[in-house]
């Protein structure tokens, strides 16, 4: 008979029950970064007299970050000395100009959620800073505590991740951040997702007892609307976050209230705001790669239309962003090739090119694309170019990738893609049969157009 698992003291709840961490040994981190983490968190609250927090502008990078500020508070941590960083539009918390920004906050401990990883020199300067994050990476940055789960299968989300980081550390996370981590999770896994162990199953059984699915879901399209702005909008978003004590308080808040509802007021005019540049956006005619492995869609808007879903039927709730853009093209192109959609964006900053992939619905096998690797594959064609791009080029995740690229760098990009043939070596069609393939394909997409 196997000995029995002693638990530490880390490993219990207040009442003496098991925590998530001890029945999930190693996930959604290895055990030992979640207790280091959790030592990082309790040190912040009794030593700390400035606090940076800096989330990513999402609904799983948002509350993620609220579960770590709420965790604070209830920790002892003066709410007043906790600070937040909205990061630029277009930019990241690696950059050398973003640094000095954060730096200027002259804060005593730093906490960087969701906002991806790589190697250089540290994020907050001067601050003890713990990196909270899920992206796919091998490099982190100098004089930083990680605790990630992008090695720990199934990979957690920002927000399951300060959940079960947090869920221990106080009797009151559950019942004030249950449905934050719903939230977060749903936002980055769609709202089909279930919660199967080792995700926290029977919290979140008990959060959509106690608030609707819609409720939540409606919460997350909400929450995403103001960063996908032309203003880039995050604090709004935050904003109505940080005052809601569930989902019903962003979707439907009382009359009684009209902070709440001047905040629900925002995110809808945000909503619509997204949802009229995504329509002018939608009808945009995809461009196919030699090898019929991507569906490229070019759009030109200051606002963030370009990160796409492909892999899943939007909900009315997700119909915002150009998860509509790709989404209804990924349902009409037909093709047996065809892996990937990526949405490339040259009017969000200027002389600078976002793209965002996703996998197509009509992939053979999803579940084995790998976007990342895929990119990288085209880059190595044009000698230097890989180089060229840096470590804005193919970040994300196997499945959810893209970067943020000179414009002249992504036009180099794409025609080594165009160029490219098909994997069984038969080469490019003769014209006469792409042109007729073309034509049968336009007369479909246009009647759908219309249709829609």
């Amino acid at each position: 008979m196997a000995p029995k698992r002693s638990l530490s003291s880390d490993s219990l709840e207040s009442g003496g029950s098991p925590s998530l961490a001890a029945v999930a040994k190693d996930w959604p981190a290895s055990s030992a970064a979640l207790q280091s983490a959790r030592s990082f968190l309790r040190e912040c609250a009794l030593k700390s007299s400035c606090t940076l927090l800096v989330p990513d502008k999402d609904a799983d990078g948002l509350t993620g970050t609220l579960i770590i500020y709420r965790t604070l508070v209830a920790l002892g941590h003066p709410e007043h000395a906790l600070k937040l960083h909205f990061i630029n539009k277009g930019s990241n918390p690696h950059e050398n100009s973003e640094r000095q920004k954060l730096a200027a906050h002259r804060a005593e401990y730093a906490i960087v959620v969701d906002q991806g990883s790589r190697s250089g020199p540290a994020l907050v300067l001067g601050a003890k800073t713990l990196l909270v994050d899920h992206h796919l990476s091998d490099d982190f940055p100098a004089d930083t505590l990680v605790l990630s789960a992008c090695k720990h299968e199934p990979v957690a989300t920002s927000a399951t991740l300060a959940y079960v980081l947090c869920r221990p550390l106080h009797s009151s996370i559950v019942t004030s951040c249950d449905y934050l981590c719903a939230m977060g999770t749903l936002g980055d896994l769609g709202t089909s997702f279930q919660f199967a162990p080792p995700f926290p199953q029977d919290d979140m059984n008990a959060c959509f007892k106690k608030y609707t699915k819609k409720a939540v879901t409606d919460a997350v399209s909400l929450v995403n609307a103001p960063r996908r702005t032309a203003t880039y909008d995050v604090e709004s978003a935050w904003k109505a976050l940080h005052a809601s004590s569930g989902p019903s308080d962003i979707v439907n808040p009382p009359r009684t209230s009209p902070a709440l509802l001047a905040n629900t007021t925002r995110l809808r005019e945000a909503r619509a705001e997204v949802n009229a540049e995504v329509e002018r956006c939608t009808h945009t005619p995809p461009a196919f790669s030699g090898d019929g492995k991507v569906a490229l869609l070019r759009i030109a808007s200051e606002a963030q239309v370009h990160p796409v879903s492909s892999c899943s039927k939007p909900t009315q709730q997700e119909a915002d962003s150009a998860q509509v853009i790709a989404t209804r093209w990924a349902g009409h192109l037909r093709s047996a090739r065809l892996q990937v959609v990526m949405v490339a964006n040259t009017g969000y900053t200027p002389g600078r090119t976002h793209f965002s992939c996703r996998v197509a619905r009509t992939a053979r096998a999803p579940s084995a694309v790998d976007i990342i690797a895929l990119l990288k594959d085209y880059a190595a064609r044009v000698p230097g170019l890989a180089d060229e791009m840096g470590d804005d080029f193919a970040r994300g995740h196997r499945q959810a990738s893209g970067g943020i690229v000179a414009t002249a760098q992504f036009e180099r990009l794409w025609e080594a893609m165009v160029v490219s043939v098909p994997d069984d070596g038969q080469g490019a069609e003769s014209p006469r049969k792409k042109r007729k393939t073309e034509e049968v394909q336009k007369n479909t997409l246009e009647g759908w157009v219309k249709r829609s």
